[in-house]
């Protein structure tokens, strides 16, 4: 009796085997009730499918890897940009308000020339301000040019524009920091 429960229970669980692995495919396939065609993982576009951030998408990026490159800053790059005016904003400065405030730099490449961050920076107190500016040019976590950003005057809340200039575009940069340094 015994062996006919073990043989029982063998054919029960190869049987559940057998519906859950035929589950499974079916679930990967699916068969269009208007055209008669029948999808699978293979035939189905990827266009809205999520995938990893740090996935290459063209047989170009897959072939480049950015840890590869041995690039490394060597020094400090002192630029004296000319600004531009943007206009003038209220003056707010005080004990909650820095006396200057620096936008957040995108960073953009021209091409066959230099990584550029655009800035800007707000002078928020009611007297003539002399920043520098630090932004730190990387690869991954890995610094390829330290730039140090004389800015001209800026006048009691005066919003001024310039550019941070980074290493030529044949260095990979992925993320441009910049901080006030001054004052």
């Amino acid at each position: 009796m015994t062996a006919f429960r073990n043989l029982a229970a063998t054919l029960v669980s190869g049987v559940a085997a057998i519906a859950v692995t035929a589950s499974a495919l079916a679930q990967a396939q699916f068969r269009d009730e208007k055209t008669g065609k029948i999808w699978t993982p293979d035939n189905v576009s990827k266009d809205n499918q999520l995938r990893p951030l740090n996935e290459p998408s063209t047989p170009a990026d897959k072939a480049f890897d950015p840890k590869a490159q041995i690039a490394t800053a060597t020094g400090v790059v002192v630029q004296r940009p000319n600004a531009t005016l943007m206009g003038v904003v209220p003056i707010t400065a005080g004990p909650t308000v820095p006396i200057v405030s620096l936008d957040s730099p995108t960073l953009q490449a021209i091409p066959a020339d230099r990584w550029v961050a655009p800035l800007y920076l707000t002078n928020n107190s009611g007297a003539d301000a002399n920043a520098q500016i630090g932004c730190t040019f990387t690869n991954g976590s890995r610094p390829v040019q330290e730039t140090r950003i004389v800015v001209p005057t800026a006048g009691p809340g005066q919003r001024l524009a310039f550019a941070a200039y980074g290493p030529r575009t044949e260095v990979f940069v992925d993320r441009v920091l910049c901080r006030v340094l001054t004052p």
